[in-house]
């Protein structure tokens, strides 16, 4: 199978503080990949990385082929990147937000407008095209991210805890969107979340890391397989990689920034 994403011993440092470790993982086309772990363990500095936001201290990384460091132009052409963070503008209305994303990408005329009407329609967003973001439930916000990230129809989607403050059946819609999308593109995803059953759901393999360190890979089954117990669930999983009991709604810090996202939006 096509290697769509290559990391090889990949370092980054913040000061004193060793935030990744010398991690190494792949991901192939067409997968879902996710990265588990404690708060601060470097799932969010590896997404980063990846997504040329912050230059690796020392390794190797390519995305689609290319270099992260030598080629970061060439990778922002061929993903897509949603953060945990607001990334649309809730005083505009949806349409607005996709015109501006696609103006950024580079998309022109009838192409652009085709593309638009097309991804509001598969992101069950046409009938709210034209009302401002912040009226918007969180489902949509996050399906309406989805859709301006894959507007240049990209090789590979990144998503940091993208389903987090959302109710299930948000969630739930999230995850039936990209389902269909990686369907439709073979697309590769790379995501971090904090909700294990989603990630032993959505995820054909799954990385943890503790510590800056990835401590294990593998699908669901086989971590499951690891841990020795047939009935053991992805907490059991994680608790046993990482010594950590994990909240599934995130702590403090995440639960704050999605109260500030809904006080922008609302």
């Amino acid at each position: 199978m096509e290697v769509i994403v290559e990391v090889e011993h990949l370092k980054k440092s913040f000061g004193k503080h060793i935030a990744v470790k010398g991690v190494s993982f792949n991901i192939t086309a067409g997968e879902v990949f996710g990265l588990l772990g404690p708060n601060g363990a470097g799932k969010t500095t590896i997404v980063r990385m990846l997504t040329t936001l912050l230059l690796p201290d020392s390794g190797r990384a390519t995305v689609c082929g290319y270099d992260v460091r030598r080629q970061a132009a060439r990778v922002r052409q061929c993903i897509g990147y949603v953060p945990q963070a607001l990334s649309v503008d809730g005083a505009l209305t949806g349409y607005e937000n996709m015109m501006i994303f696609a103006k950024l990408l580079g998309l022109k005329g009838r192409e652009r407008e085709r593309r638009i009407a097309e991804l509001l329609h598969f992101m069950q967003l046409d009938d709210a095209a034209g009302r401002l973001v912040r009226t918007y439930s969180g489902g949509m916000v996050r399906r309406l991210e989805i859709g301006q990230a894959v507007l240049h129809y990209p090789r590979v989607l990144f998503l940091d805890e993208p389903t987090v403050g959302l109710d299930p059946v948000a969630r739930r819609g999230v995850w039936e969107i990209l389902a269909k999308l990686r369907r439709t593109s073979r697309m590769a995803i790379l995501l971090t979340t904090h909700y294990m059953e989603e990630a032993d759901t959505v995820c054909n393999r799954i990385g943890i890391l503790n510590r800056g360190e990835m401590v294990v890979t593998g699908t669901p089954e086989e971590l499951k397989a690891l841990v020795g117990n047939p009935d053991a669930s992805m907490d059991d999983v994680f608790t046993y990689f990482t010594g950590n009991f994990l909240d599934a709604g995130g702590d403090f810090r995440g639960i704050r920034q999605v109260r500030h996202i809904s006080r922008r939006l609302g």
